[in-house]
Parts: structure tokens; sequence; C-alpha cells
């Protein structure tokens, strides 16, 4: 291919010319979804709302998020569901938290089922909102979560000692009651004072208190990626790779297309190009097996990378190029005029042209047909022939390929005495009147040869 070959123009020959083989694949890729969907069974998604009160910077919501997330919680919430045969691990790459707008931590678990989806992440949210209210009162033993209570608790038992003390004491006025009286209210004060700052100085009076909104929802739908999405991407993917496909082979084909290259590779002269109307080729015998059919049905045995004919002359004006051809070749052989005239096997375009130019040619020169295989070619020995003409078409055949060929007409004695490149054309109504005589058309084509003038 050349350096634009991914352009939209051959994208579309490659839809116009390949349809069929795409919708198929198309459809397999729709299929290979299908089988995916069934493997990977349904999942369903359902998400719990919890409200954090006060005020949290960014970074501080995205610390409550890891540890909604975390193995302390979602261990925690396992446990408490109690599912046979699914540990924590295996849930924690169920469950994911993000943080919202309004200081709400959006907590959600995914299951096979809706019913379990919605245990999952309503689980999850309790055991978050729990472990965050230890974690506010200092503590991740669950021991402690009543520690400060158990503290006020004690606080109130030790007035109460006190005021015991106090009206165990001597009711007396003595000194030593009195001091003792003021000892133990100075030590009631005290304890209230110890108290208060320890309420004002607790971390979880502003920050605790979280609450779940709401319990979460049960799904009515499943989640990504759902069947039908995956349908949808194995057909995109299956039709992408088949393009992709495409384009790749024709980038590295090594094909040649130019008749410099041509005749580079078979190391002869090019006589001239003729042009072979274009219609769908005749389906051959041996070419009726059943993988000749399926090819046939996927479109695949035309090619696809050649560029779209163009609209030629009438069938006069493509009569003067084949009987340039043949000017050539009798100026260029000694008399008699035989030449062997070779195809490559497969070549349909050249095949056609060959029995146009030997129609043409009229027995001057004597033109004989042979179709030769380019996997291991065999060209018939020299007997009368002056040579071999090669006629074949542009973008089918590599450099190897037509060596090949050279090589099989020295080994018959035959010189490559010239080589005609067909082409396809689209054919344009024949011309009715002015048709030149044949004498005309031959000194045409002679004084193409003079000139060196390529037709």
């Amino acid at each position: 291919m050349s350096e634009d070959t991914i352009r939209l123009v051959t994208i579309g020959r490659i839809l116009s010319r390949r349809w069929r083989l795409l919708a198929v694949l198309t459809v397999v890729g729709a299929l290979v979804g299908y089988g995916a969907s069934v493997v990977f069974p349904p999942r369903y998604t359902a998400s719990a709302s919890v409200l954090l009160p006060g005020q949290w910077e960014e970074r501080e919501l995205l610390t409550q998020v890891d540890i909604a997330t975390s193995s302390s919680v979602v261990d925690r919430a396992a446990a408490k569901l109690g599912w046979k045969g699914v540990s924590g691990g295996e849930l924690r790459d169920r469950v994911s938290a993000e943080a919202a707008d309004g200081n709400i931590i959006k907590i959600s678990g995914t299951a096979d089922t809706p019913k379990r989806a919605q245990q999952l992440s309503d689980q999850v949210a309790q055991q978050f909102v729990s472990f965050a209210a230890r974690i506010a009162g200092g503590s991740t033993d669950p021991d402690a979560a009543t520690g400060t209570e158990a503290l006020r608790q004690k606080v109130v038992e030790t007035n109460r000692r006190i005021t015991d003390l106090a009206n165990a004491a001597d009711p007396g006025q003595t000194v030593e009651s009195v001091q003792a009286r003021t000892a133990l209210e100075k030590l009631r004060t005290s304890l209230e004072e110890a108290m208060t700052k320890l309420d004002q100085a607790d971390p979880a009076t502003d920050k605790a208190g979280m609450v779940v909104m709401e319990p979460a929802a049960r799904p009515t739908s499943e989640a990504p990626p759902t069947r039908m999405q995956l349908i949808v991407a194995g057909a995109l993917l299956f039709f992408l790779l088949a393009v992709i496909g495409h384009l790749a082979a024709a980038r590295m084909s090594r094909r040649l297309r130019t008749e410099p290259e041509i005749a580079a590779a078979l190391g002869s002269a090019l006589l001239g190009t003729v042009d072979v109307p274009g219609e769908r080729r005749a389906h051959r015998p041996e070419g009726r097996g059943p993988r000749a059919r399926i090819r046939r049905l996927l479109g695949v045995d035309t090619r696809w990378d050649l560029p779209t004919p163009q609209t030629s002359g009438d069938e006069a004006g493509r009569q003067i190029r084949y009987r340039r051809v043949c000017a050539r070749l009798r100026d260029q052989l000694p008399s008699p005029r035989r030449l062997l005239v070779l195809v490559p096997d497969g070549d349909e375009i050249a095949r056609r042209a060959a029995g146009q130019l030997a129609a043409e040619a009229k027995s001057d020169p004597l033109l004989r047909v042979v179709e030769v295989s380019v996997d291991r070619p065999i060209v018939p020995d020299r007997e009368t022939e002056s040579g071999a003409l090669v006629v074949l078409s542009a973008g089918s055949w590599t450099a190897e390929e037509l060596a090949g060929i050279a090589e099989a007409c020295a080994d018959g004695r035959h010189e490559v005495v010239g080589i005609v490149v067909a082409g396809t054309v689209r054919a344009r109504p024949t011309r009715s009147a002015g048709h030149p005589p044949d004498n005309a058309t031959v000194a045409l084509a002679v004084r193409g040869h003079v000139t060196g003038g390529s037709v």
C-alpha cells in the first residue's frame, strides 16, 4: 500500500467490497459477547449513603472513604452477613466508596442478586459508622467503645462516695472535721472540672454521630457491563479487528503495483498496458469446491485493495491498445512470429487480456496462451516460438513469484521478449460509427512504438 493507506477512501473500499465478511465477523463477535455474558453472571449494585455531620476537609473525607473500604470494616460486615463461601477478601473487591457533596460518603456493594447487593451495602455502611465512632472515641478496640461512659459512671460513684464520707465525718465543729469536709468538697469540685474538660476535649463531640441516611434501595437492573453491552462490545471489537486486519495486510503486502517494478522483476521491457472491461468473474470448474463456495459467499474471492476501475473509452478505444501491442511485437520479432503467452494461474484479468490479445493478433504474430503456476512454474520447452510474452495484472504478484516465472522461461529456453500489464475498467457503450480501419490502427500503434510512448 502507499504511504496514505489509512484514508477514508480505503476504509470505504473495505466496507463496500468486504461487507459480507465484516457482517459475518460482527455476528460472530456478538455471539462471543453473549457467551461472555453467560460465563460471567450478571451483577447488581446497591448504594447506601452515610452523613458526616460537622465541618470536614477534603483530605479528611478521603480518609473516611479509605476507612469505609478497609479490611477492618469489610471483614466485620462479612462476619455479620455470614455468607457461605464468601470471605472478607472477596467482599473487598465488591465494595467501593466515594465522597459526594454535602459531607456524604456513598458506599456501594456489588453481588450476584439484588437482595445480596442491598444487604452488603447496608451492612458495610453500618459497620463503617460503628468503626468510625470507635475511632473518634480514641480506640479501635470494640471493648473500649463504652470507655468514656464507664469513666463518667466512675466519677458519679466517686462523688457518691465523697458524699458518704462527708456525712460520716464528725458532725462536730472541730477544726479537724471542718478541714476534712472542706478537702472532700474540693475533691468533688476537681472531679467535676476534670469531667467538663474531658467532654470539651473529646474529639467525638465535633465529628461523631455519623448516621446512615437511608437504607440501600434494591437494584432493579444489572450493573455494567450488562449482557447487551457485552454483545455490542463483542460485535464492535470484531468489526474493528477485521478492518484493522485488512489495513495491516495491505500495508505488509509485497505485491508489485507499478509497471517499472514488474518489468524489473521479470527482467524485460514493458510493451504496453491494456484494458479489460470489469465484470463478475466466471466460476471456473476448479473453483467449485466447498472452500471456493464459502469464499464467494463471504466475498473474499475478489481483491479489495485494488483501486476502483476508471471509466474507459468504448470498445474501439480499448482495441487500439491491443493493436499497438501487436504492432510492437511485429516490429520486434523476426519471421515467423510465434510467441508463447504466459499468464499466471488464477489471474483472471490477465487471462481475458491474453485471449483478447490473441484475437487481435490474427496469427501475426501467432500467440499460444499458456497458464503458469506461480507456486511451481513450469514452461513448455521451446519449439518454434521466438520467445515468451508475459501478460499479468498489477498488484497481484510479488517480485519472488515473477522471478520464478522468469527462471522457468530460462529453463525452457524462452526469452521474455516483453510484458503486458492488464487492468480493469468500466466499459462504455460500443461506438456505433466512426470505427477506425485496421490499417490506420496499426499505423498508430507503430508510431507509438517508435516514439517509445507507454500506452
